[in-house]
């Protein structure tokens, strides 16, 4: 395992050696496709006993057809077993989360008048079910339940369930069992991966199918959507992390090297790179990080330093602004942090990014877990034209429309007109004198 960090200059890179650098774990699913293709088959034949046989197989699990439900006795004993300590930090993530998409919930309905006479606008409502999908094969992350369940109970979904791999013991994480139930879910169940992608498309004898899912995942999660994608909505991609964190030379490499470590340490297939136009940065962040290594677990140093280290991560060491501020747009990542002493200097210039988190004071940790806007977020440079899980993502909307006696005669002469161009004699009819016969107009 190398504990070194890659030095990226972007000066000495040739064109395609700086795009390399923009790749991602997910940039070809067709691999994962192929594996994934007769566990979602074997789903949707046999169901729960698919997915009991899959917990065992891939999770470790010893699950049976008829456990896959947790129980009222798996709350309660997850409510008793939860760190006080944890819940309490849970409650204030979860007051936060549900206060930032309150605040973002559209009116349900606005109609404005276009034309004298012509009415129209837009209603929202909620969709009818969605699954939550919470991952557990790196750790375990109720803050993915609280990020993914209260924006779908804010919007007013009524079905609402959870996902969740079992971990070896065959339950249910006990923190995300508590969340859910913060939340106001009342439905988890033990699948993960590919596999629970597939039973709330298809739905089994335990768990429903459902209108939508969200969460993010591993590449297997992500194959598995794209394949089910005709069947189910699986909303914004959100795959390994990945981030990237801004630094000029108004302050300390020492930090640029602390923030950098955050999203690094999920796993080996997240990225993660310091992009400065400042070498004095560079070198104080790239000298740091071993120590902040020696502070860390086994299990996280061998994820960060293999990210770091590796063909898509490490040190980014633009020219110039500009030359850096490029990357960072053409990379879309799902979480940046600018580091500066002065940041909203350059949020102007930056067009795409999962969330922007600006300043010294506000690291991705706070961003993941207690400031309130979501932490699922588009990866795979998805962030060009994807947004991050909101309540938009758990409801849809109608258009509505109304015209009165007095707006009518315009706007029927011009729809007649391009109906007539356009070859649409039916449509010209049902706008033209026969209308106004009939209206006795």
């Amino acid at each position: 395992m190398s504990l070194s960090v890659n030095l990226h200059d972007l000066a000495k890179l040739s064109a395609a050696e700086r795009a390399r650098l923009l790749r991602r774990t997910e940039t070809d699913l067709s691999a994962y496709e192929e594996k994934v293709k007769p566990i979602i088959a074997a789903v949707k034949a046999e169901g729960d006993e698919a997915l009991a046989r899959f917990a065992r197989d891939f999770d470790k699990a010893p699950v049976k057809p008829s456990e896959i439900a947790a129980t009222e006795a798996d709350f309660a004993a997850a409510a008793k077993a939860l760190d006080p300590a944890v819940r309490e930090a849970m409650e204030f993530a979860a007051h936060s989360i549900r206060k930032f998409h309150q605040d973002q919930k559209p009116e349900e309905m606005w109609l404005h008048e276009i034309r004298p006479g012509a009415f129209a606008g837009d209603r929202t409502r909620a969709i009818p079910s969605a699954a939550c999908y919470v991952p557990r094969g790196k750790g375990a992350f109720p803050s993915v339940a609280l990020m993914t369940t209260i924006p779908a109970k804010v919007a007013g979904v009524k079905d609402v369930i959870i996902v969740t791999p079992p971990g070896p013991d065959g339950r249910i994480d006990a923190a995300t069992l508590v969340a859910a139930r913060m939340a106001g879910v009342e439905r988890v169940y033990k699948a993960g991966g590919a596999q629970a992608i597939a039973a709330v498309a298809y739905g089994t004898a335990t768990i429903p199918k459902v209108d939508k899912v969200i969460g993010p995942g591993s590449p297997w999660v992500a194959a598995a959507k794209r394949l089910v994608s005709h069947l189910i909505d699986v909303g914004s991609p959100a795959g390994p992390s990945e981030l990237i964190v801004l630094a000029d030379d108004t302050i300390d490499g020492r930090l640029a090297g602390l923030d950098l470590l955050i999203e690094s340490e999920h796993g080996p297939d997240s990225s993660a790179y310091l992009v400065t136009w400042s070498r004095r940065v560079a070198e104080e962040a790239r000298a740091a990080i071993p120590d902040y290594w020696k502070t860390m677990g086994e299990q996280r140093v061998s994820f960060s330093s293999t990210v770091l280290s590796g063909p898509i991560g490490g040190i980014v060491l633009a020219r110039d602004e500009a030359e850096a501020l490029a990357f960072v747009n053409d990379y879309a990542p799902e979480h940046l942090e600018v580091l500066s002493k002065e940041p909203f200097q350059y949020l102007g210039r930056l067009d795409h990014a999962g969330e922007i988190l600006l300043g010294e004071h506000t690291p991705v940790t706070l961003g993941n877990f207690v400031l309130g806007p979501n932490h699922v977020l588009p990866t795979s440079g998805w962030a060009r034209t994807a947004s991050p899980v909101s309540v938009f993502d758990f409801m849809k909307r109608t258009s509505i429309a109304y015209v009165t006696n007095r707006g009518y005669p315009e706007l029927a002469k011009h729809a007649r007109a391009l109906a007539t161009y356009e070859g649409f004699e039916a449509h010209a009819n049902a706008v033209s004198p026969m209308r106004d016969k009939l209206l006795k107009r």
